[in-house]
């Protein structure tokens, strides 16, 4: 079973494109072109698969959303996509951003709901708009309008996490009407046996996942960039599914272009 995944940090991602955008040069030095995909740590099978769509002849951004499908799909991984952590009312919102490094081109979306594949939406708002990003209920009619699928992506996992963080929560005060909070030095020792009483039905593996997830929520998502051998490079970016936040706030303050800023050199 895959494996929540790491945390992405700023540096480990700014390293990555630092790397992206220096391969065209260093593979010309070499003399063989070859074709590159990079993503953060969860995205292995990511790579495989756009790796696998780069040596058939694919176009390098339809690679790596093939790719960065994977991710959305699993319900494994809560940074992004289905089974992704919720906002505060317990809603999945999703954010997607990507870029076509030869012409600049660009698509994102924000806070979109109910729909499993953000990047798909993110590219269609670059093929078929004259935005770089579409937002919120905006977002959905326009997902609509393409013939994407609508469907709750709150699986009962990421929904016990929500539901363990909002036990939690303190109020401007200082006040719980819960329990201790998660800033307490004995919360998460103390909890798991409390929490078996409060949602019998989950796993003691599940209840410690989930108390993780409060105590530490994942910050990072699936990043990731393709090169082919005519020097051709692509990104997809979007930020995390960040638990708790206000519904219709954006994961990250970055712009699609900043998020995603590749150059063909």
């Amino acid at each position: 079973m895959p494996q929540n995944p790491a945390p992405m940090r700023r540096r480990d991602w700014l390293a990555a494109t630092a790397a992206m955008s220096a391969a065209p040069a260093a593979l010309a030095q070499q003399g063989t072109p070859k074709s590159i995909v990079i993503s953060s740590a969860n995205g292995e099978r990511a790579c495989a698969r756009a790796m696998e769509l780069l040596r058939s002849g694919a176009d390098t951004l339809d690679a790596v959303v093939a790719g960065v499908n994977i991710n959305e799909e699993d319900p494994n991984d809560s940074s992004v996509g289905y089974g992704g952590l919720p906002n505060e009312e317990g809603v999945v919102e999703l954010d997607a951003s990507l870029m076509h490094g030869p012409t600049r081109r660009a698509g994102s979306v924000a806070a979109l709901r109910n729909i499993k594949y953000p990047s798909r939406v993110a590219k269609l708002v670059m093929e078929q708009t004259d935005h770089i990003m579409l937002a919120g209920e905006g977002a959905l009619r326009f997902a609509r309008a393409y013939g994407m699928k609508e469907e709750e992506l709150l699986t009962e996992k990421s929904r016990l996490a929500w539901l363990v963080w909002k036990r939690g929560l303190r109020d401007s005060g200082g006040r719980n009407n819960w329990d201790e909070g998660l800033d307490s030095p004995n919360w998460k020792e103390s909890k798991i046996g409390e929490l078996k009483r409060v949602f019998p039905h989950a796993d003691e593996n599940t209840l410690a996942w989930a108390l993780d997830m409060a105590v530490n929520p994942p910050t990072g998502t699936i990043n990731c960039l393709a090169l082919n051998a005519k020097g051709d490079v692509r990104c997809y970016h979007p930020p995390a599914a960040l638990r708790g936040r206000s519904p219709g706030g954006l994961a990250t303050p970055r712009s699609s272009a900043r998020a995603c800023l590749l150059t063909r050199k």
